[in-house]
């Protein structure tokens, strides 16, 4: 299944091209409206999802680099050990782990990763998440991979102990 490495991959370059185009684009903290509630805006993130251990005092880059790269590993050798016909399960681990590695080299370069979407969620009442917390790709694709991996585990997973869900 290493094959699927290659979605990885292209998730990876997205990920970078589109941080170096907003880097070069936008100065810090502007916002450019793209549709009403999408904006782009250039933050940096020094801690993880949510800014949760933002203000740790500087050791979360790298502890935080060094969970990307264990996590990120055991993913490929998860992704390699897969059978040909779990294609489903090897796209959400390669949308996964090309995120992890995009966010994993932000951290490790430059200190901290680069946010720069941000979205309003009018319909939530909670001011903490108006507007949502500025993300970027690899954040898009690492959750997208978790919700194909969590359906497909929970609901279409017929390993050799487990029956087929039915509706």
């Amino acid at each position: 299944m290493k094959r699927w490495l290659w979605l990885s991959l292209i998730v990876f370059l997205l990920d970078q091209a589109t941080k170096w185009l907003v880097m070069a684009s936008l100065a810090p903290f502007e916002v450019i409206e793209l549709i009403p509630n999408l904006n782009l805006t250039l933050a940096f993130n020094t801690g993880a999802a949510f800014s949760f251990l933002a203000d740790a005092g500087g050791w979360q880059r790298w502890g935080l680099a060094a969970l990307a790269l264990v996590i990120s590993s055991v993913l490929a050798a998860w992704l390699l050990r897969l059978r040909a016909d779990e294609r489903t399960m090897a796209v959400a681990l390669a949308l996964i782990i090309g995120g992890a590695v995009g966010n994993l080299v932000d951290r490790v370069v430059l200190g901290h990763v680069i946010d720069f979407i941000q979205v309003y969620l009018p319909w939530i009442p909670f001011a903490l998440f108006n507007p949502w917390p500025a993300f970027n790709v690899a954040d898009s694709t690492i959750s997208l991979g978790v919700v194909i991996l969590l359906v497909h585990t929970l609901f279409f997973d017929t390993g050799p102990d487990r029956p087929a869900m039915k509706a």
